[in-house]
C-alpha cells in the first residue's frame, strides 16, 4: 500500500509519520510513504526518513499537475494541509484550506486514488450547548464569526460533494478536538500568542487567580491518537465521519488545576472576545477574537463512532495533552528537521 500525506510536516502530518514508521518496524515493507509539504523538513532525521518528499503548494493550481503527479500510484491520501495564519489574510487561508482541499480531491480522483481522508474538526459543527454530547450528525455548518470554522464548514460541503460524485472512492473525515503535543509547542506559541509573549509562558506556570468565563468547556486531544486513528481509518478502509478527542471535558476548573490557579475569577465571554478583538486590532497578539466565539460554541463530541468502527480510544489523557504543550509553549520546544515545527531555540 502507498499512502500520500498532504501537510506531512504539521502538527498532526509530524504525528502520523512517526506513528506510521512504527507501524513499519512492526511490519516490514508493507506500505510506502509520500509526503507533501509547502516547505521540505530534513529528510535525514525521524520522523521524515524513508519518506518520498514532494514540495508544492496545494492551493496553487499552477501546482495541480504536480500534485497529480504525486500521487500517482497512490491507495490513499490523508489531507492534513491546513493554514491559519497569517489570519488577517483571509484569502491567501481560503486558497490554501479551501481550494486547496478541492485541488487534492481533483487531484486524487484523475490519480484513481481509491481512498481519501482528510482533516475536518470541531470546529466545523454548527454552534451547540455544552451540556449534551453531539454526534457525527449534528450539522457542521460551521459559525459566523469565525473564519477557521467557515473554511472547515466550506471543506465539509466540497467532500460532501465529493463522495457523492465518486462512490468508488472511500472517503473519511476525522473532526478532532485540538491537538496537543509538546513537539508543537513553539508552533503554537507563534501562531497563537506571539513570538514575543510565547517567551513569557514558563514551563511549568503558577497562576495565583485564572480570569476564565464559566462557559469555556471545549475538549483536546494528543497528537499520537490523533495520528492512531489516521491509520485506522486507512488501514480499515472506513468512511464516513469520526469525532475524535480525549477525556476528560476541560472546564475552568480543570484548568486551574493544571495552572495551579487558587481561584477562578468568573469573566463574561463576551468580555474576553472583546479584549482578544481590541488586543489582536492592536497587533498585540496573533489570535482574533474568531477563535473565541468558537470555543464558545462548539459542541462537546461523543466519541462512540470511532471507538465502535475503528476500535479507537485515545491513550493520553487531556489533561496531560494540556500539559505538554504547555511544557512545550515555555521550553520554545519543537522539531529540529521540521521548518513548521522548529523549536524557538537551536
Amino acid at each position: 500500500m502507498r499512502i500520500a500525506i498532504t501537510g506531512a510536516s504539521g502538527n498532526a502530518g509530524t504525528a502520523l509519520l512517526r506513528t506510521l514508521h512504527g507501524k513499519l518496524t512492526q511490519k516490514p515493507g508493507s506500505f510506502q510513504l509520500v509526503g507533501i509539504s509547502r516547505r521540505q523538513p530534513d529528510t535525514s532525521r525521524e520522523p521524515y526518513r524513508g519518506v518520498q518528499w514532494h514540495t508544492l503548494d496545494v492551493g496553487l493550481e499552477q501546482d495541480s499537475p504536480r500534485l497529480e503527479k504525486a500521487l500517482a500510484g497512490v491507495d490513499a491520501v490523508v489531507h492534513l494541509a491546513w493554514q491559519i495564519q497569517p489570519n488577517r489574510d483571509l484569502k491567501l487561508l481560503h486558497r490554501t484550506n479551501v481550494t486547496g482541499t478541492r485541488n487534492v480531491l481533483a487531484a486524487a480522483a484523475r490519480a484513481g486514488v481509491k481512498q481519501v481522508v482528510c482533516a475536518s474538526s470541531v470546529g466545523a459543527y454548527s454552534k451547540s450547548g455544552k451540556a449534551q454530547r453531539r454526534d457525527e450528525s449534528w450539522p457542521a455548518e460551521g459559525m459566523a464569526g469565525s473564519h477557521y470554522s467557515r473554511h472547515k464548514a466550506e471543506q465539509e460541503k466540497i467532500l460532501d460533494g465529493f463522495a457523492a460524485a465518486n462512490p468508488g472512492i472511500a472517503v473519511a473525515r476525522l473532526r478532532p478536538a485540538l491537538i496537543f503535543q509538546e513537539d508543537a509547542g513553539a508552533e503554537i506559541g507563534r501562531y497563537f500568542v506571539g513570538r514575543v509573549l510565547a517567551r513569557l509562558v514558563p514551563a511549568k506556570p503558577w497562576l495565583p487567580i485564572l480570569p476564565l468565563p464559566d462557559d469555556l468547556v471545549f475538549q483536546a486531544v494528543h497528537a499520537d491518537d490523533v495520528a492512531e486513528a489516521y491509520w485506522r481509518v486507512v488501514d480499515q478502509r472506513a468512511s464516513g465521519a469520526f469525532n475524535i478527542a480525549a477525556e476528560p471535558v476541560l472546564t475552568p476548573q480543570e484548568l486551574a488545576r493544571i495552572l495551579g490557579a487558587r481561584r477562578i475569577l468568573p469573566i463574561p465571554m463576551r468580555l474576553l472576545h472583546s479584549v482578544v478583538d481590541l488586543t489582536w486590532r492592536a497587533r498585540l497578539q496573533p489570535t482574533d477574537s474568531g477563535w473565541v466565539e468558537m470555543a464558545a460554541g462548539a459542541p462537546i463530541m461523543d466519541t462512540g463512532r470511532a471507538e465502535r468502527v475503528l476500535g479507537w480510544q485515545p491513550k493520553v489523557s487531556s489533561i496531560d495533552a494540556v500539559k505538554e504543550i504547555i511544557a512545550g509553549m515555555g521550553t520554545g520546544k519543537g522539531v529540529n528537521p521540521s521548518p513548521v515545527l522548529k523549536p524557538r531555540r537551536p
